[in-house]
Order: structure tokens, then sequence, then C-alpha cells
């Protein structure tokens, strides 16, 4: 029980990365009912732009002031590959079987991927991610290292800001009306193409600031992260109610809370001596997720359509 503080802050970190990647994958489904499977590699593609950006800066350039530009550099590359994706692999399928865009969103994934290994710089391995110097910090008896508190503090805004958009803004309003009805919406003079580029925006700007925390806490960003952190993320949409925004977040933290626990606790269970450590976090999470869909298919909070986007 002494180490239960610490498992705890663990999984937060990990969930809140979970929930703002997952965020990506519900705004797109909630609005052209598509699971972009693409969305790891674009978290992937934020951070080698994050680091793209700090090695660009001089020698003994502060990190906490690299940072806003590291998120500005990994926004960049991340919302430019996500709405290419939108315009010139999406687009021309939206009216095909929904087979069609799904096998395109796993080729893309692919592509980007290797594109990364093969054209960036020492990327066939993982590179060095800077850090903050410094011993971690005692939070409620857990020690957080200082890089970890970044994700920490980033989630809860974006969640807030994303919340005032969608439900105070005209575009906001507009995502919503064309998760509705995207045929009703372009009658009523919404521009459903913009909206549908904006919600593949949002989404990858928020995995871009996830890969920032990711590279913060980890140390390290490497061509192959997005591919497992995706599939989590996707897990923890479908967890929280895929399409709902908040279910996506608290998706992530309870898998990214569930993960760390079970790795932490579980071998300690007589007879489960072999399923414990981190080896098996990935079953204990995508057991997680069979269970809840057993249980409640909608997910946690199932699909408020009023709040998609």
């Amino acid at each position: 029980m002494n180490e239960l503080p610490q498992q705890l802050a663990n999984g937060l970190i990990l969930g809140a990365m979970y929930g703002l990647i997952a965020i990506g994958y519900t705004m797109v489904y909630g609005i052209v009912q598509l699971i972009n499977f693409a969305h790891g590699e674009i978290f992937m593609i934020g951070g080698f732009g994050a680091l793209t950006v700090h090695l660009m800066l001089p020698d003994g350039f502060s990190l906490a002031a690299a940072i806003p530009l590291m998120i500005i550099g990994g926004m960049i590359c991340s919302v430019a590959v996500g709405t290419a994706a939108e315009r010139f692999a999406y687009r021309p399928l939206r009216g095909a079987p929904r087979l069609a865009p799904l096998i395109t969103a796993i080729g893309l994934s692919i592509l980007l991927q290797q594109a990364v290994w093969k054209w960036y710089p020492d990327a066939k391995k993982d590179r060095s991610f800077p850090q903050f110097d410094g011993e971690p910090l005692s939070v409620l008896g857990a020690n957080i290292q200082i890089g970890s508190l970044f994700v920490l503090v980033a989630a809860p805004i974006c969640m807030l800001a994303l919340g005032l958009f969608v439900n105070k803004t005209r575009s906001g309003r507009g995502m919503q009306a064309t998760a509705q009805d995207p045929d009703t919406a372009k009658l009523m003079g919404i521009n459903t193409d913009r909206i549908i580029v904006m919600a593949f925006a949002i989404g990858a700007a928020f995995a871009a600031i996830a890969a920032v925390g990711y590279g913060l806490h980890n140390g390290q960003v490497g061509f192959k992260m997005g591919f497992i952190l995706g599939l989590k993320a996707f897990t923890a949409a479908v967890l929280g109610g895929i399409g709902n925004i908040y279910g996506a977040m608290l998706g992530g933290l309870v898998l990214g809370i569930a993960e760390s626990l079970a790795t932490g606790y579980i071998g300690d269970i007589p007879g489960m001596e072999l399923f414990g450590g981190g080896a098996w976090k990935d079953v204990w999470a995508f057991s997680l997720l069979i269970l809840v869909l057993l249980l409640r298919p909608q997910g946690l909070l199932g699909e408020r359509v009023a709040d998609r986007a």
C-alpha cells in the first residue's frame, strides 16, 4: 500500500496522455464515423516536430522557454499531416463503403511510420528528448519528475478549452450540428468540409501536445511510438464512449490507472506471479476494454450527441 500513491500518479500521467490522443479519435469518429488509425503516427510526427525545434535552438537555451516553441512546432507538423490526410486520403472516400477508408487509414499509418524511419536523421533508433534537471517533486507521497507534470497540467487545460470551444463558439456548435446530421447542417449553411478539417486539426494539435508530454516523461521519441500509444488511445476512446469528448479523457484516465495498478499489484496476488510486471500491461489494458464492452457496450459515458465533436 505504500506504493499506491506512486502507482496512481503513474496512472494519471499515462492516462492523461492516452486521453489527449483519444480526443482526436473521438472527434473524427463523431463527425464522419471514421476510425483514423493513422492518428497514432500523427502523434509520433508531433513528437519529432517538437524535437526538431529543440535541435534548432542555440545551445544553452532554457528548456522551460523552449517548450512553448516545441509545442508550436509539433502542432504545425501534426496539423499539417492530419489535414493533408483528410484532404487527400479520406475526403475522396467519404461516400465509399466503410471498409475503404479503414484500410486507407491503416495504409497511411504504415506509410507515415516508414517515412519518418527512412528520412528523419537517425530515426532508426530512438532519439533523445530534452529533460528537466533536478530532483523529482514529492506530491502526496508520490515522486513525480518535473517533465511529467507537463501532461498533468496540459490535459485539464486542453479539456477546458475544448469544452468551451465546442459549447460556446459558432464553429463548435457547427461541429455539434454536423455530428448530429451532416446533410441537414449543410442545408443550413454550415460548411461541413471546413468543420471536418477543423476536427482533424484539433485532434492533431492535442496529439502533438501529448507527444511533447511523452518525450518529457520518457526522455526519448521513436518512429514506432505511435503504434501502441495509438491503439491504447483508441481503446480509451471506446472505453469512455466513442464520439464523446469527455468520455475520451475519462477513458484515458481509467485505462492509465488500471494499467498502472495491474502492473504494480497483480503479480503480488498468490498464483498470479507470472502475470505481473510491465510485460503484461497491454494484456490487462485490453482485457479491461473487453470487460467494459461486455457489461456496457456504449462505453462508460455513452455517446452523447450534444457533446460529440
